[in-house]
């Protein structure tokens, strides 16, 4: 007898940054029972987080301020309850922000700066293949040579090393576009975050949200 897999409660927040429609089918088609918030009570207290972003960080950063995002993900963190950023939503968990001459600063979860990338053809939109992590959660199961969906012209081409024995070093799985080495995920603790689409990365996208899921309890 099959018996169905429970609901997961996913807060999916909405600060104006557009993608969330899709990213709401995508986390439902895997098994999570998702709410579209801008309460800050319903955000914190969700098994799960999923800060979504497309546009500039600037922007990105000053609609998460009026939903009190930043207060939110801390206190989250602050209890080990997971947190997903996608594109954008990676991106403001950093130090700052350049873009267009415009120096924003981020929530300073990682250290590192999103900056314009180094090739010829930008912004980098389309399928590419990432780095991963030496044993990755997000890519568990995902061969190397799957592509994923990206659609950005700034990342994070560095991400400074921080000595402490009693510190995890984060999991960092790269992409290539142009003369740019970038981020293309983090995996941190409670803590992870895509560069690219996840929901509109097809059937490997799905696989990489449903391990996402599958870590909430």
């Amino acid at each position: 007898m099959n018996v169905a897999r429970p609901l997961t409660q996913v807060a999916l927040l909405d600060y104006g940054a557009g993608n969330i429609r899709s990213a709401q089918r995508a986390l439902e088609h895997v098994g999570a029972e998702v709410t579209v918030t801008t309460d800050p009570y319903v955000a914190t207290e969700a098994a799960g987080l999923v800060v979504p972003g497309v546009g500039a960080f600037d922007a990105c950063m000053r609609g998460l301020n009026r939903v009190d995002g930043g207060r939110v993900i801390g206190q989250r963190l602050a209890g080990s309850r997971p947190v997903l950023g996608i594109c954008v939503g990676l991106q403001v968990m950093f130090e700052r922000g350049v873009e267009h001459g415009v120096d924003t600063a981020g929530f300073g979860e990682w250290p590192g700066v999103v900056e314009k990338l180094d090739a010829p053809v930008l912004p980098h939109m389309g399928w590419n293949t990432v780095e991963m992590a030496n044993d990755s959660e997000l890519f568990a199961g995902l061969d190397s040579d799957t592509r994923f969906y990206f659609v950005h012209s700034y990342g994070v081409r560095e991400f400074p090393l921080v000595a402490d024995e009693f510190i995890a070093y984060p999991k960092l799985s790269w992409a290539t576009h142009g003369a740019s080495r970038f981020l293309a995920a983090v995996e941190n603790g409670p803590l992870c975050a895509t560069q690219f689409h996840p929901e509109k990365s097809g059937d490997a996208g799905l696989h990489l949200l449903e391990n996402w899921v599958g870590t909430l309890r």
